[in-house]
């Protein structure tokens, strides 16, 4: 079973800088594009940043130049840096990511569980 598992949230005052970071887990036979999406009360869920498996990135205007996404293959990583905060950043981010688990089976997005920024003074 693919499990998405992040770390890295917490409350930060505006300006101030944040890593988040998501590991996979399980049987994975590729990955492809590995991302962050965040997701604020009373709003709907929405792309931060995604990155493919050559290293190409896309990000949100809003956070372009602010935040910075990664990923490390190898260790099945993907990380998120954030600097520059800002109080309308604070969301629930989630890790997003298109596996697929076996050579023979279908691709499948995959979701982590979430983890809180709150940006606040």
């Amino acid at each position: 079973q693919v499990q998405l598992v992040e770390s890295g949230g917490g409350l930060v005052q505006p300006g101030g800088s944040l890593k988040l970071s998501c590991a996979a887990s399980g049987s994975i036979f590729s990955i492809y594009a590995m991302g962050w999406y965040r997701q604020a009360p009373g709003k709907q869920r929405e792309l931060v940043a995604a990155i493919t498996s050559g290293g190409n990135t896309n990000y949100a205007v809003s956070v372009k130049g602010r935040f910075t996404i990664s990923r490390d293959n190898a260790k099945r990583t993907v990380t998120l840096q954030m600097n520059s905060l800002k109080p309308e950043d604070t969301a629930v981010y989630y890790c997003n990511g298109d596996f697929r688990p076996s050579r023979l089976g279908p691709r499948n997005d995959y979701w982590g569980q979430g983890t809180q920024v709150t940006v606040s003074s």
